[in-house]
């Protein structure tokens, strides 16, 4: 029997744009797997990693009319955003080579044998290697930074892993051109081309993650589908480690003071941060607790004014089209829940069928493409607050151009809805100045609070883009993600890397990163002190 298909979609008229692949059969991903293992010797040599790396970026960046123009057909994501998203993506390739040269991620240890402690020391000798084959599940809002090219694969290549990535079904074709762009730059490198490869298909998702011979994966999608990779991923023989960044409603609390201060202008930015991208970020503000009262009301009014004049945009595919209609008529239809402006299907868009004409047209603009329009909902906090009834709904994200204003009474209702939320990328407070200044009271309470349930914590921004740099954590708990790593920043090699200790092994036989003249010249501690050389 012949593999199926894989067609390239335009989301804007939902309608098959070009067949660019077949679906992998088990025997195309049993093959792909062992060519990426028989690959780790050669990934293994820093110098070609390093170049790997960098011929990888520049590939990328020459081939930007071709990349941004088949990922727009895709995911009409836009020229400009995908532009920006592709440079952030070799930005990170050539930051992970930066890393790889620098050395410091190897986190090498030396102590040496002391016979005086209690009890005695032996020779001790510590570093990182390399786990081994890495599978990759692209993204689907992401077509660049966190598919292919992304993140995961550029960290896991850094760490000397080979990898197979499993395309995501959204942009198969971006997919395939940016994985033969990295395989051109394998070669370019010195490196065997099978040190990236790229595989489509549901069941081929699902046979990568049992393989023998795949030692971690990383992913980034839903809950449902991480959490049956991450299952998976623990039932197999050897389990192996799974890190899925799953979902996230990325709370926002507006205090009293801060409303008072500056309504407007958090209103108008709330807008723009839950309305980018078509609201299709991980880290779109989904719950905003803002203050009943005139100046939360003037924060509520500030939002529906820029909501208001929001063009309708395409979503990625049919099914989240079908699934974000679907999520705002349940929540619309809850007791007590209000939509200012409500969101819904763009005027000349079908909606799907039992739409409901309260959560119907918002302004298409007479393009006849399958658009949504963005909006808002409004609840009580007290009932977030309830331990059983139907209002968790309002607690679990909703893709798209959505999010949920809940006016709290007092601190204390806002601090009771915050101890209900499940674990997020990213937490929100949006403070006055007075506030900010302070070094207790109130304020320190919200953010230790935010802290808990958050791997970032911002004050008086919005948590829309993620700087890729050293300190940055992109997590979180549960079901944030699967682990407590980071997948931007250069921690994120840390994911595919794990140490070995080497005891009393005679110096012409440990490896040269370890020997005692440090010939390669890496960072390391010896004895406890920072020592380069």
């Amino acid at each position: 029997m012949a593999a199926a298909p894989v067609w390239s979609v335009d989301p804007r008229t939902g309608k098959q744009r070009e067949q660019v692949a077949a679906q992998a059969t088990p025997q195309a991903v049993d093959a792909a797997v062992r060519a990426a293992h028989d690959a780790r010797t050669a990934l293994a040599d820093r110098t070609a990693r390093i170049a790997f790396l960098r011929a990888a970026a520049r590939t990328l960046d020459e081939a930007v009319a071709a990349v941004v123009e088949t990922a727009d057909a895709e995911t009409a994501l836009g020229t400009a955003r995908l532009t920006g998203e592709l440079a952030r993506t070799t930005y990170q390739l050539r930051a992970f080579a930066d890393l790889v040269e620098e050395g410091g991620y190897l986190d090498i240890r030396i102590d040496h044998a002391d016979p005086a402690l209690t009890p005695p020391r032996p020779e001790l000798r510590r570093y990182k290697v390399p786990l081994g084959v890495v599978a990759v599940y692209a993204a689907s809002n992401f077509p660049l930074a966190f598919s292919v090219p992304g993140g995961d694969t550029a960290s896991a290549l850094a760490a000397g892993c080979p990898v197979v990535v499993k395309a995501h079904p959204d942009h198969p074709a971006t997919s395939e051109l940016c994985g033969a762009l990295l395989r051109r730059a394998a070669v370019e490198a010195g490196l065997p081309e099978d040190v990236v490869t790229v595989v489509h298909g549901f069941d081929a998702g699902l046979e990568l993650i049992r393989h023998p011979l795949v030692t971690a994966a990383g992913f980034t999608g839903s809950i449902r589908g991480g959490r049956a990779l991450f299952d998976a991923a623990a039932a197999r023989p050897v389990p192996i480690p799974f890190h899925g960044e799953l979902g996230s409603l990325n709370p926002v609390v507006v205090t009293a003071a801060a409303a008072a201060e500056r309504a407007e202008e958090i209103g108008a930015g709330l807008a723009g941060a839950m309305t980018l991208g078509v609201g299709q970020f991980c880290v779109k503000p989904g719950l905003v607790l803002v203050p009943e009262g005139p100046d939360g009301d003037r924060v509520a009014e500030a939002l529906a004014k820029s909501v208001a004049g929001t063009a309708p945009g395409v979503l990625l595919d049919l099914r989240m089209r079908d699934n974000f209609l679907a999520g705002v008529r349940e929540r619309v239809a809850l007791p007590g829940v209000t939509a200012p402006v409500a969101p819904g299907a763009g005027a000349d868009a079908p909606a799907e069928s039992g739409a409901d004409a309260d959560v119907g047209a918002r302004a298409g603009g007479g393009s006849g493409e399958l658009t949504v329009g963005a909006g808002f909902l409004s609840v009580p906090a007290r009932h977030l607050t309830e331990p059983e009834g139907p209002y968790g709904l309002l607690l679990e994200e909703c893709f798209g151009p959505v999010t949920v204003l809940a006016r709290y009474a007092g601190q204390d209702e806002a601090a009771a809805v915050l101890g209900r939320l499940p674990g997020n990328l990213s937490a929100t407070l949006q403070l006055s100045d007075a506030e900010a200044a302070g070094a207790a009271g109130p304020a320190a309470e919200l953010i230790a609070q935010a802290a808990s349930l958050a791997g970032r914590v911002l004050v008086n921004g919005w948590p829309t883009g993620v700087a890729v740099a050293p300190a940055q954590h992109h997590g979180g708990p549960y079901p944030a993600a699967t682990s407590h790593s980071t997948s931007v920043g250069g921690t994120a090699i840390e994911r595919w890397l794990r140490p070995v200790a080497y005891q009393s092994v005679p110096d012409g036989l440990l490896p040269a990163e370890l020997r005692e003249g440090n010939p390669l010249g890496l960072p390391r501690r010896v004895d406890g002190s920072p020592a380069n050389a």
